[in-house]
């Protein structure tokens, strides 16, 4: 395989994978609409992600929701890797029409393209996500099983008990990895989305003679994520905060936890899946197998910045949002030989190093706050 689209390929994730591809000799192209939550405005001129690939790849500006913008991109393409989507967790719980219609409805008219067009697409390789499986795997010591928890209810979390339940067992249930063959309960129409993308590549690619892969990223970070956009995870939104003298509230007691991955290894993940046979048919979780809370986060955060922001453990909880979940990274060890090369400490470092070199961002946190307790989603 020599051409490579990349969907989404000026974001995060995408413009870098984009560059490492073409150092080792690809040829790639790029669709993207530069959507202002990510690149901001003007972004032609101003979106770091942008530039970074500006000139050094086909770029395309169009979105996945357009049939004749996919049927220009998939022209002379060896490969596809699917990133473009809405990514927003709590935004997807009130955009509902705009999640479905970009991730779901993008993903189909890309499959009834390569179903029914001519075309030299070999492979596809979706961008999954940790979301799919909800409120992730657990021991109970009390069935001798493992069990996989529903989503929380308010009953519980109005009254400050944020912990997973299940169906009236007494004794704390313990938090395990969670492999690929962990059941599937999305507990936001994000994560339904993303279960509906990957699900309907891994079952019409094969009928059509094309090698699909799912890739479920844990939570990602690193260099050049999106310091302004306020659905872009935690680390971005407690390092805007922080630098813009702002006390950081920290949702329900801060114990919550999540396996925190760096780009360049999520990067190397998926270049192995585009190049091995042995990701063909398959799904992978990519992440680092250690579960961080976010205490731990925001501290590490405040040493690395050298600041003195007030830390406030609020008690607030976002409905949909899921407790714990850390991925078991037993399968893409054994069949891709991967490994994550940064813990969480090294993978912290780099990224605020790279924060304090950027031009200090508006928060628009309080924004995205407001706009999801005017939906009845913030308590």
């Amino acid at each position: 395989m020599k051409n490579i689209l990349i969907t989404g390929g000026a974001g995060f994730i995408g413009s870098n994978l984009a560059l490492k591809l073409i150092n080792k000799g690809y040829s790639v192209t790029v669709l993207d609409n530069l959507s202002p939550q990510i690149h901001g405005e003007d972004p032609e001129n101003n979106s770091f992600l942008f530039l970074k690939i500006k000139g050094k790849v086909k770029f395309i500006n169009g979105t996945v929701t357009c049939k004749s913008d996919w049927a220009e991109a998939i022209k002379g393409q060896d490969a596809i890797v699917h990133f473009a989507a809405e990514t927003g967790t709590g935004q997807s719980m009130y955009q509902i029409e705009k999640y479905s219609e970009v991730n779901i409805g993008g993903t189909a008219i890309m499959l009834d393209l390569l179903a029914n067009e001519p075309h030299s697409v070999k492979k596809v390789v979706i961008a999954s996500s940790r979301s799919i499986y909800g409120e992730g795997r657990y021991w109970s010591d009390e069935l001798n099983t493992y069990v996989y928890p529903k989503h929380r209810t308010e009953e519980f979390m109005s009254g400050g008990d944020f912990e997973v339940k299940y169906k009236g067992i007494s004794t704390q249930l313990k938090l395990v990895a969670t492999d690929e063959e962990s059941k599937i309960h999305p507990s936001s129409v994000y994560g339904i989305t993303k279960q509906n993308q990957e699900q309907m590549i891994m079952t019409v690619c094969p009928t059509i003679g094309i090698a699909p892969v799912a890739f479920r990223y844990q939570n990602v970070y690193g260099p050049g994520q999106s310091l302004s956009n306020p659905y872009t995870g935690i680390l971005s939104i407690f390092s805007t905060l922080i630098r813009n003298g702002k006390s950081i509230n920290i949702f329900e007691d801060g114990k919550e936890t999540r396996d925190f991955v760096f780009i360049e290894d999520v990067v190397d993940a998926t270049i192995l899946g585009l190049e091995k046979d042995e990701a063909n048919g398959e799904v992978f979780n990519v992440g680092t197998g250690e579960a961080t809370d976010v205490i731990t986060v925001a501290n590490k955060l405040i040493e690395n910045y050298q600041s003195s922001t007030d830390v406030v453990i609020s008690g607030n909880y976002r409905l949909g949002d899921i407790r714990h979940n850390y991925a078991d990274m037993t399968k893409i060890k054994n069949l891709l030989g991967f490994s994550p090369s940064y813990n969480f400490s090294d993978g912290i470092k780099k990224f605020t190093e790279w924060v304090i070199t950027q031009e200090v961002k508006e928060s628009k946190y309080e924004n995205s706050i407001a706009e999801m307790k005017e939906k009845g989603l913030m308590k």
